[in-house]
């Protein structure tokens, strides 16, 4: 089964059965429905949302499990019924919504639905621009629900009576239509407890309203103090960096901001009241975000960050698990249920790639806490490109966009998702100079993915330029088959022999490479590797797969080379796919002999 940690309040809904209702040290969590999971992908998290309404946990293969908060001894988990692939899954104080693959949200509560609050229904078609009902991101506040589109446009559903919408409560205490809140939204935060919102813009502006009876929202000292924000407001006076992440408990707010001339790179700050500790410092109160402080953050990496009603988890890159705040239900994990405040190190058991921590996760709860185990999935190639597009590492074009600002891109992905003509990059600069950042971005995310449902008008701007027939896999076979030896940036050494591949392959292929070039904590330069213990024709048959997903029909296979894969396999932690690796060997094999 998979890697997963519980710890907290153990009631309404009882997440696991013949434990106590307070669970003060992380325990492994068991699913009731184990046995029904039929391989292990399925088993796979992929991620945890918790609050006051239930618990749901989405799994690799798009399926998603609920636990609700239901006033009874019976409350198994049961499966949601939805036909799409779901991606993403948020539990609020009185909702839930399901974001699908497809970019539809659907949901269910009762400030969602009154006469059948738990029934889902889809909300991204309620959205009046049809142009704008594909989304790419949701977040669930306490009573409200905020969706992202892909046009990035901010919209809200749900209770609106502290202003959480952006509105006049007086005139507008509930929308049961998604309504436009802001645009040019890069991020959206609230939290499952919040009645408040933040609203990041591509300028790295941030914007807030909701609920700010104990200064949550970080407005600071010059700004009256005002119980609700009835309309977006700039934030001002946010620490210098880029903002990260920003986690909303209910009296509080955590921000997380990178800064490459600061040593660490990432710090925490907090704002709001102090009542349950969780500011993480003294303070009674912190009327405008201000660093919390601790020697636990020195040369160390803040990889995450996640705060439940008024208590706050962080996880680093030295492997550190690291709280502070409420602690009356065991929330903390500490093994006793004492409030801290100030952050302090907990105790983990020994996980299951402790060496690679930036694999795992945290998801806080209103009262409870979970640590799972989630590394990216690259089963979908299409998907990775997404996925790793923007990463520097692997960026070497650049185009010069409108006012002169300059955009990375991947030069072997492009060099085979456009048409074979030398000046088609030519023509993408063209097109590219005179956009936005926003607009930039979402051209080269449609011609890595093919995905025209990003931006259709933009889309019909580059159509022309785009071998739109090509489809991932094969382009992954040319690039192996024909690319210059220059482009290649990884070095295999075997006896006396060097190979050079690029990096996006490997790490779309091996979750061993995945975790040497994407893990925080690695070394990114190029590294030389021995597998000497390979033979040529192994190493031939694992390297030609790779890219191809085939088989060379010239190569003679053996018992012994079926061995010496299924070793390279476990050891390459490689991400089959279907047929696999192993089944075409064996296939080969059986039908030659």
């Amino acid at each position: 089964m998979n890697d997963c940690l519980f710890f907290g309040l153990n009631q309404d809904p009882i997440l696991i059965k013949n434990e106590p209702q307070k669970i003060t040290k992380p325990i492994q969590f068991k699913f009731e429905n184990e046995n029904e999971n039929e391989n292990e992908n399925e088993k796979q998290i992929k991620q945890i949302s918790s609050g006051y309404f239930g618990t749901i946990f989405l799994f690799e293969n798009g399926k998603a499990i609920e636990y609700l908060n239901k006033k009874d001894s019976n409350q198994n988990p049961s499966k949601i019924q939805i036909e799409e692939n779901i991606q993403k899954v948020t539990v609020g104080y009185q909702n839930e919504s399901i974001l699908t693959k497809e970019g539809n949200v659907f949901a269910k509560g009762y400030d969602i639905n009154p006469k059948k609050p738990k029934e889902f229904i889809n909300i991204s078609s309620l959205i009046e621009d049809t142009n704008d009902r594909i989304i790419q991101d949701i977040v669930s506040g306490s009573n409200s629900i905020y969706l992202l589109t892909s046009n990035q446009n901010a919209y809200g559903i749900g209770l609106n009576q502290s202003g959480e919408l952006g509105f006049d409560s007086k005139t507008l205490k509930k929308v049961q239509k998604p309504i436009l809140m802001m645009k040019n939204v890069s991020k959206i935060f609230s939290g499952a407890d919040s009645s408040f919102v933040f609203l990041l813009n591509s300028n790295q502006e941030l914007f807030g309203c909701g609920l700010n009876t104990h200064d949550q929202i970080g407005l600071g000292e010059s700004r009256k103090k005002e119980e609700s924000i009835q309309k977006l407001t700039k934030i001002q006076n946010i620490p210098k960096g880029k903002i990260i992440d920003i986690q909303c408990g209910f009296y509080h707010s955590i921000m997380l901001i990178e800064n490459e001339n600061q040593n660490p790179k990432r710090k925490l700050y907090s704002c709001g009241s102090n009542a349950y500790n969780g500011l993480g410092k003294e303070d009674q109160t912190a009327k405008e975000f201000t660093e919390i402080k601790s020697s636990l953050f020195e040369n160390d990496n803040i990889l995450e960050i996640s705060v439940g009603f008024t208590h706050n988890l962080i996880l680093t890159s030295k492997s550190k698990l690291i709280g502070f705040g409420n602690n009356n239900y065991g929330e903390l994990g500490t093994g006793d249920t004492k409030t801290q405040s100030i952050p302090i190190q907990i105790e983990l058991p020994k996980l299951r790639f402790n060496e690679n921590i930036s694999n795992y996760h945290i998801s806080c709860g209103s009262f409870n806490s979970f640590i799972y185990y989630s590394p990216l999935s690259f089963s979908n190639l299409e998907e990775d490109l997404i996925k790793l597009f923007g990463r520097k590492e692997f960026c070497d074009i650049s185009f010069k966009i409108k006012n002169g600002e300059i955009i990375e891109a991947h030069k072997l992905i492009l060099k085979y998702r456009l048409n074979e003509n030398e000046n088609e990059i030519e023509k993408l600069q063209e097109i590219i100079s005179n956009k936005s950042i926003k607009e930039s971005n979402q051209i080269f995310e449609m011609i890595y993915s093919n995905n025209s449902k990003i931006n259709p008008k933009l889309y019909s701007e580059i159509k022309e330029i785009i071998n739109s027939n090509e489809k991932i896999e094969e382009t992954m076979k040319r690039i192996y088959l024909n690319e210059n030896e220059n482009e290649k940036d990884f070095i295999i050494e075997r006896k006396e022999k060097k190979y050079k591949f690029p990096k996006l392959i490997l790490i779309m292929r091996s979750e061993l490479y995945r975790g040497m070039f994407l893990s925080v904590t690695e070394d990114k330069s190029n590294k030389v590797t021995d597998y000497s213990e390979l033979s040529n024709k192994s190493f031939q048959i694992f390297e030609y797969w790779i890219y191809s997903n085939q088989i060379k029909d010239e190569i003679q296979i053996t018992q012994e080379i079926i061995n010496e894969i299924q070793t390279g396999i476990d050891y390459f932690q490689l991400n089959q796919t279907n047929p696999n690796l192993f089944d075409l060997l064996i296939n080969k094999f059986n039908n030659r002999n």
